[in-house]
């Protein structure tokens, strides 16, 4: 019987599971487990005869697949997938697909919710500032960036967006003024909400002299990967300018000294928590089983990123 892997150290929700295998079992595959694994040994005794695996944020690399002779296809419970070798994949002819859209009201509500906890102070007593009225800046209007605009318009904010893969008309049509560069969009917004994915071309992108361009009391919001963001230059900008603060769904490398020179001036949650709600984590486990039943049965490789 062909065999789907969940592989998960950080599991799903018991609810996902139920409703992974429902799928699973009505396209008459086996559905096996190995959740909480603390040793990469483990994984690869698991994988060993399996069709498919479900991951999170676990590893997939070259050698994780060398283990797995029957291995057709990868997917990732969520939208970024640079915990899985692309490169390593397509060699070995493996698909590997990501959830889009799945996490994104989940992130999105984060993004939100911790641009209101630093606007107020983290409630610490004493008097904030509103976000009505406030300009936010897309940059990646994606499935995320498209929630945190939709959101922001409820908070009565004026939403501002750059991304040169989506076309002005889209935009304007949601209510969102579209920009022609990033210097635009920093310069322009009170709040930018970052959502580009990490490759080559954007690591270290988010640099001094692009968050300098925004406006007195800027405040930049992370719901990407650390790795966008140029931390030396972060630091830097942070102790030229007071009023500056930096949120983000991950705690960069340098948190410590984030914590020694800029109390009240940034948050970071403990670990990444964009997709942590009951709701996103049933969506993209059953998103994911649902797509290797396509790909098994159908050849369907609508959500193939390799």
């Amino acid at each position: 019987m062909t065999k789907i892997l969940v592989a998960t150290e950080k599991p799903f929700a018991p609810a996902a599971i139920d409703q992974i295998k429902e799928v699973t079992d009505a396209a008459g595959f086996e559905l096996a487990l190995l959740e909480k694994y603390t040793d990469k040994a483990q994984l690869l005794e698991a994988v060993a005869d399996a069709a498919a695996i479900i991951i999170r944020s676990d590893k997939i690399t070259a050698e994780v697949m060398d283990a797995a002779k029957e291995l057709k296809i990868v997917v990732r419970a969520g939208a970024g997938y640079d915990n899985v070798d692309l490169a390593a994949a397509t060699e070995r002819n493996v698909v590997v697909m990501n959830t889009p859209g799945q996490n994104a009201n989940a992130v999105a509500e984060l993004a939100i919710g911790m641009m209101v906890l630093l606007a107020r102070n983290s409630y610490n007593g004493t008097a904030g500032v509103e976000l009505k009225g406030k300009t936010i800046g897309i940059h990646a209007y994606g499935n995320v960036g498209r929630n945190v605009a939709r959101i922001a318009k409820g908070f009565g904010m004026e939403v501002k967006a750059f991304d040169p893969f989506v076309e002005d008309a889209a935009l304007e049509a949601e209510g969102v003024t579209p920009v022609a560069s990033a210097e635009e969009l920093y310069a322009s917004c009170n709040y930018i909400s970052l959502h580009i994915p990490a490759n080559d071309k954007t690591k270290g992108s988010i640099n001094y002299d692009l968050l300098n361009k925004m406006p007195e009391g800027g405040v930049l919001v992370n719901t990407a990967r650390k790795e966008v963001i140029d931390e030396a230059g972060m630091i830097k900008l942070m102790e030229d300018r007071a009023d500056f603060k930096y949120i983000s769904d991950i705690a960069p490398d340098s948190k410590d000294v984030f914590a020694e020179k800029f109390e009240g001036r940034f948050f970071f949650t403990p670990k990444k928590m964009g997709a942590q709600t009951f709701e996103a984590n049933v969506n993209a486990g059953v998103a994911a089983a649902n797509q290797i039943v396509a790909f098994l049965k159908e050849g369907d490789v609508t959500f193939k990123v390799n």
